[in-house]
């Protein structure tokens, strides 16, 4: 089963869209598959359900900030390199998706727009989102 296939599985499972993609790649960078799982779990649903950044593309950004992040204040190359992943990833995802934000991909608002339509568009959108998020990662982590 590919990883993409793994986050799939694990957002149909029950946990949301950032945890999905979050814990399925923490584990090659040392984080265990618990922890990822609640380190993630407020990011979901466009941070808590605020529909802001897709939670995908969150779980996404956290996993090129533990491949290419920089942990001292001086390292500007590892600093540029991190955000130049980033501002990669959004340019792909966006090419297949239009946008990052949840509320966009959705076409309604979790918290605000109507509560049937919004559980059926998680349903249709979110999967996507997550096998999106991790097919990206998985080209950007050969990089």
């Amino acid at each position: 089963m590919t990883k993409s296939e793994k986050a799939v599985q694990c957002f149909n499972n029950g946990f949301n869209c950032s945890q999905a993609v979050f814990s399925v790649y923490g584990e090659q960078f040392g984080v265990q598959s618990e922890l990822a799982l609640k380190i993630a779990s407020g990011f979901g649903a466009g941070m808590g359900r605020q529909c802001e950044t897709c939670g995908a593309v969150s779980g996404a950004y956290m996993i090129i900030g533990l491949k290419y992040g920089h942990i001292t204040a001086d390292d500007k190359e590892g600093k540029e390199k991190t955000y130049s992943m980033i501002r990669e990833f959004s340019k792909r995802f966006k090419e297949r998706n239009q946008s990052t934000n949840c509320e966009q991909l959705l076409g309604t608002h979790l918290i605000t727009g109507d509560k049937e339509k919004a559980a059926l568009r998680v349903k249709e959108v979110c999967p996507k989102m997550v096998q999106d998020a991790a097919e990206i990662l998985d080209e950007l982590l050969e990089m």
